[in-house]
């Protein structure tokens, strides 16, 4: 028996209690992510995450998360991980998902079922430093998603749109770069 209170699987009275809680202490909605990597083998690395900060204190992970990137043969790799702007594809489309999800069911919205393809055209030339002509990430990315709900696509896209990875990716964030000598 599902409980009355759960729409898309989110506990809504729930979720209502943490936003009034952040609400009323700014302080409990700031969080910090982090993961550490390190290189292996020529496009071979490990992500490994296991705690962050968030709601006023240390949160450690059920467990330790390893992620492998590499390149694929074609770009000198050996394949033993998505590359790192799959990578990022991964992260855009699972947060334009959650928060689709959560956002419609605050909103009282039943989501069935979401399906997605993405999709990044890339020119490596601006990469591998050939041309200052080409930018070295996406130039651009398509996110398509099939959804059975019962709310119109333009409710859905706004739900979705409150992704922080969209809105990373849509609206820029800085990133500082310090790199220390061993």
């Amino acid at each position: 028996m599902v409980a009355p209170n759960m729409i898309n699987g989110v506990d809504v009275a729930e979720l209502k209690r943490k936003a009034g809680m952040m609400q009323q202490d700014p302080r409990m909605a700031k969080f910090e992510f982090r993961v550490r990597n390190k290189w292996l083998d020529c496009g071979h690395s490990q992500t490994t995450i296991s705690d962050f900060d968030g709601a006023g204190r240390h949160i450690e992970h059920r467990q330790t998360f390893r992620i492998d990137a590499d390149e694929p043969p074609v770009l000198l790799g050996q394949d033993q991980g998505a590359n790192p702007v799959e990578h990022l594809l991964n992260a855009l489309v699972t947060c334009l998902t959650g928060a689709m999800v959560y956002h419609a069911a605050i909103r009282g919205i039943r989501i069935e079922e979401v399906e997605s393809t993405v999709e990044g055209d890339l020119d490596v030339r601006g990469f591998m430093g050939l041309t200052d002509n080409v930018r070295k990430g996406y130039q651009n990315i398509r996110v398509n998603f099939s959804v059975k709900a019962d709310a119109p696509k333009e409710a859905l896209e706004e739900c979705a749109r409150f992704s922080p990875v969209f809105d990373v990716l849509s609206n820029g964030t800085d990133v500082s770069l310090n790199i220390k000598k061993k």
